[in-house]
């Protein structure tokens, strides 16, 4: 069952605390799909009145920038040892080559890691505790936590829920060209995502590793 069809079945506030939960669970370090989540539920608030999408957009916000609070706590008390043991958990998302690149990131840019990485999946999950593991100061990391949640959370459900209310009308006059455009759209961005990771892939292969000082 698609996402959006099991939402369908559970109560308006069923819906805002899922949102709540599984989006504070990523940011806290859990690998979920906490942007598929939220993007279906506000397509089903642009359907359907009984879901409030201000109501949805705040749960979103308060579950982002609480959860990436409580894995900055975690990562800042764990240290290294934690992000061992979410490879062993996590192997596919916390892999050796995935915690060097952001850790890469988060040196080289500090709280604008942070907030960016709210849109970027692989450092929405990282970037709690990685800045936490990084002992990055806890009024810096706060800024760009609450400023990245509000922006990405909130922002994604207000353009969601806008696209699908205007997309709902105008699929009900042109419902096959609809159909075949949001094929193409879809397929397209697919096509850049996945050409923009394999260049960032072949970039960091290429990079060579730092040679060690003699003693």
């Amino acid at each position: 069952m698609h996402v959006q069809e099991w939402l369908e079945t559970i109560p308006a506030v069923a819906v805002y605390v899922l949102v709540g939960v599984v989006i504070g669970l990523e940011s806290l370090g859990i690998p979920l799909p906490g942007e598929i989540v939220l993007v279906s539920s506000a397509l089903l608030a642009s359907q359907h009145g009984d879901i409030n999408p201000y109501v949805l957009g705040a749960c979103a916000t308060a579950g982002a920038i609480i959860g990436d609070s409580i894995g900055y706590a975690i990562g800042r008390k764990g240290g290294r040892p934690l992000l061992a043991w979410l490879g062993r958990k996590f192997p596919k998302h916390f892999s050796e080559a995935n915690i060097g690149l952001a850790e890469s990131s988060f040196q080289k840019w500090g709280m604008w890691a942070v907030f960016f990485g709210r849109f970027i999946a692989l450092l929405r999950i990282f970037a709690g505790p990685l800045a936490g593991v990084l002992h990055m100061p806890y009024w810096k990391f706060l800024i760009a936590n609450v400023l990245g949640g509000i922006l990405w959370a909130g922002g994604t459900t207000a353009v969601i829920y806008s696209v699908g209310v205007v997309a709902e009308a105008w699929l009900k006059r042109f419902s096959w060209l609809g159909l075949v455009l949001a094929v193409l759209i879809g397929i397209a961005s697919m096509l850049v995502v996945k050409n923009r990771a394999k260049k960032a892939a072949a970039q960091r292969a290429e990079t060579p590793e730092p040679v060690p000082a003699a003693d």
